[in-house]
């Protein structure tokens, strides 16, 4: 059992203990209509979207190209992205209902469900600017194939960005899984430890690559 802080909240809570994509689904579709407020109450202060685009924009990520938020939820990340520049953003996130609330920001080109703990269905090379936060957390997607299938659907010279729970980073394999890539097809730009859920004092990997 996850001991990170979730204060109180009980959907957080069950967040961190879901075992399965089905049971993924089912949590974000209950959760969909209080989300945006839970997250954002000063108990919370999830700042990682924010701080995940500020990344996109120092490892000089082209925010005018075209971009996948990938397990974008309601789109915390797209507003950000929007508010930098951005005007064509793909959305991929599991939950039908978090997908609705998206959609109603206007920030974003498409919105599709996706499964990211699988292939993603977008071709090799499209993207400049890779992004998932938030996702890559207890019980939800894992290191494989998901941080590959970020590079791979990301043109050469692109950024990807991506916030692993700083609980997990070692132990989870997300760690090994970015050694792994920067082997032969990514730079690893930075792996700094920063804020996530300001509020509870939880805190993430910032993972940034530039594609070789």
């Amino acid at each position: 059992m996850t001991t990170t802080n979730t204060a109180g909240n009980p959907h957080l809570t069950r967040a961190y203990a879901v075992t399965s994509p089905e049971e993924n689904k089912a949590l974000y579709e209950d959760w969909a209509a209080t989300y945006n407020a839970d997250v954002l109450d000063a108990s919370q202060e999830y700042v990682a979207p924010a701080l995940a685009v500020q990344a996109v924009v120092s490892a000089g990520g082209n925010t005018a190209g075209t971009i996948l938020d990938a397990g974008c939820g309601t789109g915390f990340v797209g507003i950000a992205l929007s508010q930098a520049g951005a005007k064509t953003i793909d959305g991929l996130d599991l939950s039908p209902s978090m997908l609705k609330i998206a959609r109603e920001l206007g920030v974003y080109r498409a919105l599709d469900t996706a499964d990211l703990s699988k292939k993603i269905e977008k071709e090799s090379h499209a993207y400049d600017v890779v992004t998932c936060v938030g996702t890559l957390t207890h019980g939800h997607v894992g290191p494989d194939p998901a941080l590959k299938e970020f590079v791979r659907v990301a043109k050469k010279g692109g950024v990807v960005v991506a916030t692993v729970l700083d609980d997990i980073w070692v132990s989870g394999g997300y760690k090994k899984e970015v050694e792994r890539l920067a082997e032969r097809e990514v730079e690893v730009v930075g792996t700094e430890k920063v804020d996530y859920r300001k509020g509870a004092n939880v805190s993430c990997r910032m993972v940034v690559m530039k594609k070789r």
